[in-house]
């Protein structure tokens, strides 16, 4: 095809026409086809354009501050964002930031104040409010953990976050509290793990219950929950006919809690089957307790 067939094929053409009408309207407008003509608003109204000054930052901040005062904390996060946008890599957008994070926190709205959190952290990592920042993500999942019966995503976040803040920033005045609520939320996991154990070992799967009770022998030996857990191992490993594991699992009961009714309950089942604690060295439980230090 030559040139002018080309350019006269029916996608040139139209492609032609628009370039035509483009060059029109960039000629000089006449009488008929002025910019007053052109305005959408209206005769007699001409476009002006002007440059509206920003707001100062401390007239921002103050007006999310107002906000906050007044409980309205979703106005006064989007007031606060305010200064990331008008003033964006300045400390006055890195204190917006922080102050975005704790306005969602205070209206609860978790997950942007985790979203918003995330950010500053990454940001600046280094700043004396990168604690708080934390804290305040940490805080938004521990806020959000259910009920042992469902879905504990949310407190193996929290857990972790806690543990990264006292890790990280082990001067911060959020130490002590984040150390609480590790505490907390380990129980709460292992809670979790027993809930499903006893769920197996009601149903006589009692492969599926050991499986769980060794996750809280495994990970969650400072909670409440690690004294059932050896008993109901015992019971577990004796339903199996793994007496050995059974005799291991009660004498480390034994050993670290005498004094404990789940230690009476567990001698007393041995004691059915026509055996005593004894302590396998070499059993993982035993193990187990032994890098901890309990053993």
């Amino acid at each position: 095809m030559s040139v002018i067939e080309t350019l006269n094929s029916p996608p040139a053409r139209s492609i032609a026409s628009r370039l035509t009408l483009l060059l029109a309207l960039a000629a000089p407008l006449g009488a008929c086809s002025t910019l007053e003509a052109m305005n959408p608003f209206g005769h007699g109204e001409k476009y002006e354009t002007k440059l509206l000054p920003d707001e100062p930052a401390d007239q921002i901040y103050d007006q999310g501050l107002a906000r906050l005062q007044k409980k309205d904390a979703d106005g006064a996060a989007k007031k606060f964002a305010d200064l990331d946008k008008q003033y964006p890599f300045s400390q006055q957008a890195r204190k917006g930031l922080i102050m975005t994070t704790y306005s969602y926190y205070q209206g609860g709205k978790y997950d942007d104040a985790i979203s918003s959190a995330n950010r500053y952290t990454s940001l600046y990592p280094s700043s004396p409010d990168a604690p708080y920042a934390m804290y305040l993500a940490a805080m938004s999942y521990y806020n959000q953990v259910p009920d042992i019966t469902r879905d504990q995503e949310r407190s193996e976040k929290g857990l972790n976050l806690f543990v990264q803040l006292v890790e990280r920033y082990p001067k911060s005045e959020y130490v002590d509290d984040a150390k609480y609520k590790i505490t907390v939320l380990r129980d709460q996991l292992a809670g979790k793990e027993m809930s499903v154990g006893r769920y197996y070992l009601g149903r006589n799967n009692y492969t599926g219950a050991v499986n769980r009770f060794r996750e809280v022998i495994a990970k969650y030996q400072t909670t409440r929950h690690i004294e059932e857990a050896l008993y109901r191992l015992t019971e577990a490993y004796m339903a199996l006919g793994i007496v050995n594991e059974a005799q291991t699992a009660a004498a480390v009961l034994g050993h670290n809690y005498p004094d404990s009714p789940w230690y009476k309950d567990a001698f007393t089942l041995l004691q059915t089957g026509g055996v005593a604690p004894n302590e396998n060295s070499e059993s993982w439980i035993s193990k187990a307790f032994k890098r901890v230090g309990l053993g």
